[in-house]
């Protein structure tokens, strides 16, 4: 195929010689948006009229949407438009901005999306992916900080590769074929990703509750989520074997962002790694568990000196526990769960000191944890091979797009 450099833009250098770049807006007779209807007016809602939000453009066909709109909103509100199938739709707010998705049945949308209807000079589909190919570009001319938006005028002014609409229709053919082969690649890894979490789970779950020895003799711990125990194990209440009790505040003065030269000590809060500081209030490994917020509940296994703040609860003066076992036990215990359901969640120290759990003898504690990190490891290890796999087979997916909408890929019988 012969490229030429006579048509540019922003976000490819050349074209197929009997191709064009076009604006938007010359390819589609309407393009438009749409509301959201006072939430307060039952009226409004729960209707027969699908009704798409940004959360639902997913580089997908929409064939059903978490809401829906009634023919009373369509008549009341004129920016409500019900866009025909094959309506392409695009981003224009938020963290989603720049997903795109395009209507398998009629729907009409909110404020936040764009709709392309009524082609004129673009496949649906063949702009669908060219949208995907060039997300990266209109998503860096958006305004705003926090909440990042592009408006219609922007989208309508954005230029699309434009060959004749036989070849537009084979390009997306192709890469309705490619991508759904690569999109189940990916679904399947993303399986493989939480059956491993669900193994390091299950791992933890049955060496910490019936340790290392499938031939030990078991008796009932007493405890329904618990279930049964090694008969020799120990159940016992946590207040006998360690102090409970809050960090200590620190002055956000004395809070650096970044270890430096001379602040190399950690600062510890409710849901982790808070900051550094040239402070301490604990040595050694202690048990450090979330006391307020939304985390509450989190435990860490904290390597010190270090500074607890009052954020967080520590366990001090542990008597039997080997501090990393009785983390693993704190973690199955689900604390979050005891949290009080108010505005800002909260555990004291009295609520997880009136907890029981498992108490196996030092050693055997010591060997749980050695095996956990060591089988932990190399589940990690796998996991972490399957996320750099799913993320090269994105990245095949966004370049075998951008070639394809650009010309640089012959699809002409790719697919039988």
């Amino acid at each position: 195929m012969s490229l030429s450099k006579e048509v540019t833009s922003e976000w490819f250098d050349e074209l197929p010689k009997c191709w064009s770049a076009i604006r938007i807006k010359h390819g589609f007779r309407l393009i438009g948006s749409g509301t959201t209807p006072p939430t307060g007016e039952a009226r409004y809602y729960d209707g027969t009229v699908l009704w798409v939000n940004t959360s639902e453009l997913r580089e997908n066909v929409i064939f059903s949407t978490e809401k829906t709109l009634t023919t009373e909103a369509i008549e009341e509100f004129t920016t409500l438009r019900i866009y025909h199938a094959g309506t392409v739709l695009f981003a224009m707010y938020g963290a989603t901005i720049g997903r795109v998705g395009i209507l398998g049945i009629p729907a009409t949308v909110n404020q936040a999306v764009c709709a392309l209807a009524e082609p004129n000079r673009f496949a649906p589909r063949f702009a669908f992916y060219g949208l995907q190919a060039s997300r990266d570009i209109l998503a860096a001319s958006s305004s705003g900080g926090g909440q990042p938006n592009l408006n219609a005028e922007k989208v309508r002014e954005h230029k699309l590769p434009c060959p004749d609409l036989k070849s537009q229709g084979a390009i997306a053919d192709y890469l309705d074929h490619e991508t759904a082969r690569l999109d189940a690649l990916v679904a399947a890894k993303e399986r493989v990703l939480g059956l491993l979490a669900e193994k390091r789970r299950a791992l933890i779950t049955r060496a910490v509750t019936r340790g290392l020895d499938p031939r030990a003799p078991l008796r009932d711990s007493g405890i329904p989520w618990l279930g049964e125990i090694p008969a020799y194990w120990e159940m016992v209440p946590f207040r006998w074997y360690f102090r409970i009790h809050s960090g200590d505040f620190l002055p956000s003065d004395d809070v650096a962002t970044e270890a430096d030269a001379v602040r190399r000590i950690k600062v510890i809060g409710g849901n982790g790694l808070a900051g550094y500081t040239d402070r301490s209030n604990v040595e050694g490994t202690t048990v450090v568990i979330g006391r307020v917020g939304a985390l509450c509940g989190n435990v860490h296994l904290v390597e010190g000196p270090a500074w607890i703040t009052d954020n967080a609860l520590l366990l001090t003066s542990v008597r039997s526990f080997v501090p990393a076992y009785l983390a693993h036990v704190l973690r199955e215990l689900n604390l979050n769960s005891l949290a009080n359901k108010t505005a800002q969640p909260l555990i004291t120290g009295s609520m997880v000191a009136d907890l029981r759990g498992p108490l196996p003898p030092s050693d055997e504690q010591r060997g749980i944890v050695e095996y956990i990190t060591h089988e932990v490891a190399k589940i990690a290890a796998v996991y972490a091979a399957t996320e750099r796999t799913i993320a090269l087979l994105k990245e095949r997916r966004a370049a075998l797009i951008a070639a394809a909408v650009t010309g640089r890929i012959d699809v002409q019988g790719a697919i039988a």
